[in-house]
């Protein structure tokens, strides 16, 4: 890696988090910056919008390579899936995806969400020590504390010694009313009884909570993390995320593919002109709202001090949430972790070369991409539908940049 210069983003309208506002953006480090020194890496972004990069409130990494339980009718809550998931188990393609190492599939699921523009995560899982690596594709959350669910598996930390152990300043997460009959709408006053219910709990779906209880997460401080492609594949239906959404106690996530959309970009997509939520509140829930609730600062906005994850995506005019929510990944003209270009297009060569990072031509989703070579190994690539490194990529890299001069 070469010294890093300051960068300045000239010409761009960037998101404040209420609307765009005018002016260069400067990045010192890893770090958003006040202003940059005349000596700075200009790089020309009229035409486009700056977005802080994505949060994702839930995921399980190292399972976004297995394939998913295939069924017509939607389960009465998550345990009957669980249940239902234990024969899958011994199907081929499962048995290969699982015979993967486990660092190779937690860094799968982390390139799936840097590819959709999503920079820092939530693994509810055991902690491996693949995920200190440095050059581990996303960011994740630390420091917190989980149990899986109130009724099993038994798998993860027990629930109230769990929360005991937690710190009041730190989020607990669990599974909670995650499913559509009385086992699911009883589990929130199951968590009160066992007195996990406080500021700090996070609780995932949701999907079994009626108005009482909204209104019960609310008066407690707590937060609901909202996953309506997870819900919808396996329960038939989600939550109504409004009252919540109003309230600032609610958050967005992914799920794993083993029951989520493909990514964060197609969560927001699925919610989009649905539910009752506009664009600028979807898009706090994946960045200035989630930021707060998880106590994840300097994340989830673009002013000085803020960590320089970013996002840059062309200017389409009109309501510039929209510029960004309809989007899928292919459609990302940059995504920016920590300063530096990971994924970008091929006319931003010389943003990675100012860097002096090695990149990789690849196609995504048949779109010509430039990737920090060190997340392009070939076994980290293969798992990933769509994204390609080979000659036909070199081909359209080639193409697409004399395209842009």
């Amino acid at each position: 890696m070469h010294a890093r210069p300051d960068t300045l983003l000239l010409a761009a309208g960037w998101w404040s988090g209420s609307g765009v506002a005018r002016g260069a953006l400067a990045i010192h480090r890893d770090r958003m910056a006040p202003a940059a020194w005349t000596t700075a890496l200009r790089i020309d972004l009229r035409d486009h919008l700056v977005f802080p990069a994505l949060i994702n409130a839930h995921d399980h990494l190292h399972v976004n390579a297995v394939p998913p339980l295939r069924t017509g009718a939607p389960f009465p809550n998550s345990y009957a899936w669980i249940e239902a998931f234990q024969a899958h188990f011994a199907e081929p393609s499962v048995v290969a995806a699982l015979a993967r190492p486990k660092a190779l599939r937690l860094r799968h699921g982390a390139l799936k969400n840097l590819l959709a523009g999503t920079t820092c995560v939530v693994h509810h899982d055991p902690w491996h020590p693949s995920l200190d690596e440095p050059d581990f594709p996303v960011a994740l959350l630390r420091d917190f504390e989980w149990s899986y669910a109130l009724a099993g598996p038994s798998y993860g930390p027990p629930v109230r010694a769990s929360f005991a152990a937690t710190p009041p300043q730190r989020p607990w997460m669990i599974h909670l009313a995650e499913g559509t009959d009385a086992t699911a709408r009883a589990e929130l006053a199951e968590l009160d009884r066992l007195g996990c219910l406080a500021a700090n709990s996070v609780l995932v779906h949701g999907v079994g909570l009626g108005p009482r209880d909204i209104e019960r997460v609310i008066a407690s401080g707590a937060a609901v993390v909202w996953c309506p492609g997870s819900n919808r594949a396996l329960l038939g239906r989600t939550l109504d995320p409004r009252r919540l959404c109003h309230a600032g106690r609610l958050l967005l996530g992914s799920d794993s593919r083993l029951s989520g959309e493909r990514d964060l970009l197609d969560e927001l997509r699925l919610a989009l002109d649905r539910y009752g939520l506009t664009p600028t509140q979807l898009l706090g829930l994946v960045t200035r709202d989630a930021a707060r609730i998880l106590r994840l600062a300097g994340r989830g906005r673009l002013s000085p001090g803020a960590h320089a994850d970013l996002l840059v995506v062309e200017d389409r005019g009109g309501d510039p949430t929209r510029s960004l929510l309809g989007l899928a990944r292919s459609d990302l003209r940059a995504i920016v972790r920590d300063g530096l270009p990971r994924i970008a297009d091929p006319d931003f060569a010389d943003w990675f070369a100012a860097f002096g990072i090695d990149t990789v031509p690849v196609t995504l989703d048949g779109r010509p991409k430039l990737i920090d070579r060190r997340l392009a190994d070939d076994a980290l690539l293969a798992l990933e539908p769509g994204l390609a490194a080979d000659a036909m990529a070199g081909a359209l890299f080639l193409a697409a940049a004399g395209a842009h001069g």
